[in-house]
């Protein structure tokens, strides 16, 4: 079995803060979720996912193991200390030392919060949905401090060149942020192609999270290191984590 490999947070947060995203590689998973498959909803063996889960503690020495929410593209974001394994959200928050907040990706767009003190963090998932609908505006919200206060990190999600949506997706975004359009590009076959990291920075910059990391990365063009939902049908999971060391 080869190591576990991480995207490592590339950001100026406090040394205390620590703050990764899972490649697809270094895990036991086989077929379409080889191999370091962490979702335990896509048709995967359960004991393989387990088997993942517990490496992933292991190997980044967790104090307790990432509390795995129910994902349904919303709003809501819950505190770690009050939500339970399964709990529906997608977002959480946390103020203690060890317990990692966790959110599961394979195309959307895992967005990491923690102020500048180093005393709370947050991981969001905004697939298009839930970023129209307002999940980074719920986040700074639980973060309980000054949004210019924070830092954010956005993880690996799909990039610009391999998200083609339609005129619905367009318009979710513009009609709350006409400035938002500049993220969508025609596509030759006349729809639209959606820059989601655009689109996260806008507002997270209207929330007024100005200093914001990340983005360098494309789920569904980097086969080699990333499950991709768009690319594959039938796929794994990676997931972003960010806890108090």
């Amino acid at each position: 079995m080869r190591n576990l490999e991480f995207i490592r947070a590339d950001w100026p947060a406090p040394p205390q803060v620590r703050a990764v995203t899972t490649t697809r590689l270094g895990g036991v998973s086989s077929g379409p979720y080889a191999s370091f498959n962490l979702g335990d909803h896509v048709g995967d063996v359960p004991d393989r996912v387990r088997a993942n889960r517990a490496r992933l503690g292991e190997t980044l020495g967790l104090g307790a193991p990432p509390l795995w929410l129910r994902q349904v593209h919303g709003t809501r974001v819950v505190d770690v200390g009050q939500a339970v394994e399964g709990t529906e959200a997608d977002g959480i928050v946390s103020a203690e030392s060890g317990r990692a907040c966790a959110v599961l990706t394979a195309d959307c767009l895992p967005i990491l919060l923690c102020d500048r003190a180093g005393t709370r963090v947050a991981a969001l998932h905004a697939g298009w949905r839930g970023l129209a609908a307002g999940i980074v505006e719920a986040g700074v919200r639980a973060m309980r401090a000054p949004a210019p206060a924070l830092f954010a990190w956005l993880g690996p999600g799909i990039g610009r060149t391999a998200y083609e949506v339609g005129d619905e997706v367009r318009e979710a975004f513009a009609e709350r942020d006409p400035g938002a359009a500049a993220a969508f590009t025609r596509s030759p076959r006349g729809r639209w192609m959606a820059d989601m990291y655009a689109l996260a920075r806008r507002r997270l910059n209207a929330a007024g999270v100005v200093a914001v990391y990340g983005g360098e990365y494309c789920t569904a063009s980097q086969e080699a290191l990333f499950f991709s939902y768009r690319r594959d049908g039938t796929t794994g999971r990676m997931a972003s984590l960010i806890w108090l060391g």
